[in-house]
């Protein structure tokens, strides 16, 4: 067996492309969407049959965060489900801010049920404040290597935005080479403004996403620790890393600290995927990684993640690529290839 971290994925990995995830690679599931669907239905929320079977992607309707959330968990849990136990050993879990607690599911420190009413209750306030927004700008160059002075400038930059007034603007995700920035509407609209354009598509100002990971969410998260009980979390069964590093192993984890960093923490300070990922793979040394689906954008950060502290000697795009032709280490179930792999 292969000593194995899975990687969970957050908001916008399920667009246009992955239309249909579930019902083209889950169909053997159909009991566990019903679940879904009737905890849904309950709610009086679309069910995820009917966005995941829908004709055409809504960008409107499919990104909103009451809809993405439980539609990603739904894919990536199944997806979870469908891995080769047989021949992947999961030695830890991480994920990448929503993923968070996608890894708390899929860990066992939520139950199904229990994930699900986390990742649809938050999903759901995040998307009746729907406060401030987020914007990415890259760190790294085409080849993924650091832009010398970047990190600096956009340090600085912050500053300056922030010294206006009626503009807060933070550090929201370190998501490998790229810097998610979230903020108010004033200061993003400074900062896109004073950004120069790069490699064709930056800054990226996401649809449909709040300013996830800053102060700006402190009544969501107030929201959420009202609506959400700490009962509701359980030991994990496997280590579990979250977005500051930390570790929660098995048996030794406590259920009420594990809820206030979930519901407290998480979600009004940064999330730093990287340092994560880096953890991750330097405390239990996995042979494989797993990315779960819906949708494979991930993989650039994790493979980005470890370029930046050199591991397996990977110092560029080019070294990643070339590993991943001889005997690919990292294994996205987003990626049709990659996926028979997985499953088996």
């Amino acid at each position: 067996m292969e000593k194995t971290l899975v990687i969970c994925p957050g908001r916008g990995t399920y667009n246009q492309t992955e239309l249909g995830y579930f019902q083209r690679y889950h169909s053997d599931k159909a009991e566990l969407l019903a679940r879904i669907d009737a905890f849904r239905a309950e709610r009086q929320q679309p069910l995820i049959s009917a966005l995941d079977g829908a004709e055409r992607y809504n960008l409107r309707e499919h990104s909103r965060g009451d809809n993405a959330s439980a539609l990603i968990w739904a894919c990536a849990y199944a997806d979870f489900l469908s891995i080769d136990r047989e021949r992947f050993d999961i030695c830890a879990l991480t994920g990448n801010s929503m993923g968070w607690y996608i890894a708390l599911g899929c860990s066992g420190a939520l139950n199904e049920q229990g994930a699900l009413e986390v990742i649809n209750g938050m999903g759901t306030l995040m998307q009746q404040s729907l406060c401030g927004g987020q914007l990415i700008y890259p760190l790294v160059d085409e080849q993924w290597r650091p832009i010398p002075g970047r990190s600096e400038q956009l340090d600085a930059l912050t500053a300056e935005i922030n010294a206006l007034p009626g503009c807060e603007l933070y550090l929201s995700i370190r998501l490998g080479g790229l810097r998610l920035f979230g903020g108010n509407e004033a200061a993003l609209e400074q900062l896109q403004q004073r950004l120069a354009p790069e490699q064709g598509r930056y800054p990226m100002r996401l649809f449909n996403h709040a300013a996830f990971h800053t102060p700006l969410q402190c009544g969501v998260a107030e929201q959420g620790r009202q609506q959400l009980p700490a009962t509701l979390f359980r030991q994990p069964q496997q280590p579990l890393v979250d977005g500051r590093g930390y570790i929660w192993t098995p048996h030794a984890s406590d259920n009420d600290q594990l809820w206030d960093y979930t519901l407290g923490h998480q979600v009004v300070e940064p999330y730093d995927f990287s340092r994560a990922v880096q953890v991750a793979v330097k405390e239990y040394a996995p042979e494989r990684i797993i990315i779960l689906g819906p949708g494979s954008t991930l993989g650039g950060a994790v493979a980005q993640s470890l370029i930046e502290i050199g591991w397996r000697g990977w110092r560029c795009k080019a070294d990643f690529l070339q590993a991943q032709q001889d005997r690919p280490y990292l294994l996205s179930m987003g990626i049709e290839q990659q996926r028979q792999l997985v499953t088996g």
